[in-house]
């Protein structure tokens, strides 16, 4: 594994802290959407984007900051400091770990100069296999990613489900919730907060919704793009039918969701259909 990470891989990372997205898509490093962070070195405070590319040490930055310094690092939302326990294995500083969208972290050095980090996956071929989906990793295939012979997947009930906008590739957990936004039929504009485990129904808004009301729009909160399907309806009560995309073992599927208020339909599409199966629950 570690001659595969020598290959190209780009990190989409968040704050441990308040999980906010800590990529910058209007600064490029590196040719990708670079890691923007709050900085303070020998007395000086600014802004550091940082190359979001695994094993590559560029950055821009507004402060000078000299080699061997210890710095700083802090979360532009939440102001909070970004830190560890864990020293580096090379310098003894103190290890800045970053969450990664895709399950586990990055840790990097708080030493200028020092080029001690690390990766860590919650479940490495998972990993890899969101990577794939992403286009955020270029080279081989790693061991267990090939088609493995095994026929049907079942997703079980109470299942996590890691869900992204099928727009623009972000994660939509917020809190340990799935973070829409939708319109109600008021044409009032909020957020809704849905448990993001399969066959639990718990939800909250930030508007008012009436019990079986159809919401007018249900929309990513990254890009503003709608994400209703307007070819797919639930089959249970008719309405139209949000997607979005969740990460099972082996790829992303699309998985669907009733926009009415208290309908509790969910499903996939008709091609992954034959690959995966959702485990019923008394719930349902």
């Amino acid at each position: 594994m570690d001659d595969i990470l020598n290959d190209f891989i780009f990190l989409r990372v968040k704050c441990p802290i308040c999980d906010h997205s800590l990529m910058d898509q209007e600064n490029y490093v590196d040719g990708k959407p670079g890691v923007k962070l709050s900085v303070e070195s020998a007395g000086n405070k600014g802004m550091i984007v940082l190359s979001a590319i695994y094993e590559s040490y560029n950055y821009r930055c507004d402060i000078p900051i000299e080699s061997g310094d210890i710095v700083t690092f802090s979360c532009p939302h939440c102001r909070k400091v970004i830190t560890s326990k864990t020293e580096c294995e090379y310098c003894e500083a103190a290890m800045v770990p970053l969450e990664l969208d895709i399950g586990g972290k990055a840790s990097i050095c708080s030493r200028s100069g020092c080029k001690g980090h690390f990766l860590e996956f919650e479940d490495i071929l998972l990993a890899f296999n969101k990577l794939y989906q992403l286009g955020d990793y270029k080279g081989p295939i790693p061991e267990g990613l090939k088609e493995n012979g095994e026929s049907t997947e079942i997703i079980k009930s109470g299942t996590f489900l890691n869900p992204y906008c099928p727009k623009c590739n972000k994660a939509l957990i917020e809190n340990g919730l799935i973070k829409l936004k939708i319109i109600n039929d008021k044409n009032e504009e909020g957020f809704v907060f849905l448990s993001p485990f399969l066959n639990v129904f718990t939800s909250r808004s930030t508007v008012f919704l009436k019990e079986d009301q159809t919401v007018k729009d249900v929309i990513c909160p990254h890009c503003n793009t709608s994400m209703i399907d307007l070819d797919r309806n639930c089959e249970q009560c008719g309405s139209p039918a949000a997607k979005i995309k969740v990460s099972a073992r082996t790829k992303f599927i699309d998985f669907y969701i009733c926009s009415k208020k208290g309908c509790r339909w969910h499903g996939l599409s008709d091609e992954d259909l034959h690959e995966i199966d959702l485990e019923d629950s008394m719930e349902w």
